[in-house]
């Protein structure tokens, strides 16, 4: 009995992860204001000092998930700012995935000036991904293994 239960939960699951729901099905199917609630824990989490830094990667990638408006300047906050590199790799993952033209720009600028290349090389990549095809191309060479140079 307990067997057949797992079993139909592991197909539940599987069957719910292939159908992906989208910013605005999660918000119609939990309501406005639980949508809302959410949206502002996550920013809390994002923004507290004392917060690690596994749960700002989460609550970054899960403000991207939830394409939430407000988000925008605190994940801008979290790539400029950031000490932890995949903290900051998350919020310009969220960044491209919301779309503001804001933290969009942001992206484009941490490619181009962020000090450390990991951080560089994954906005390049998120901003081909999610805002604009082949505007990064990665180019390498001896010298540079993982050269970015920009087409527009």
């Amino acid at each position: 009995m307990k067997r057949s239960g797992m079993i139909f939960g592991v197909i539940a699951l599987a069957i719910i992860l292939a159908m992906p729901a989208t910013a605005s099905d999660i918000r119609k199917d939990i309501g406005e204001a639980k949508y809302d609630r959410a949206v502002q824990n996550l920013l809390l989490a994002l923004s507290d000092q004392n917060t690690n830094d596994g749960l700002k990667r989460s609550a970054a990638y899960m403000l991207g998930e939830l394409e939430a408006q407000d988000a925008v300047i605190p994940l801008m906050k979290v790539l400029r700012s950031g000490t932890d590199v995949r903290c900051r790799v998350a919020a310009s993952w969220a960044l491209c995935k919301i779309g503001d033209q804001r933290g969009v720009y942001a992206v484009k600028q941490a490619v181009r000036f962020d000090d450390n290349r990991k951080v560089q090389i994954q906005c390049a990549w998120y901003y081909n991904l999610y805002v604009s095809e082949g505007t990064f191309a990665f180019s390498p060479s001896e010298s540079a293994p993982t050269q970015i140079a920009e087409r527009r």
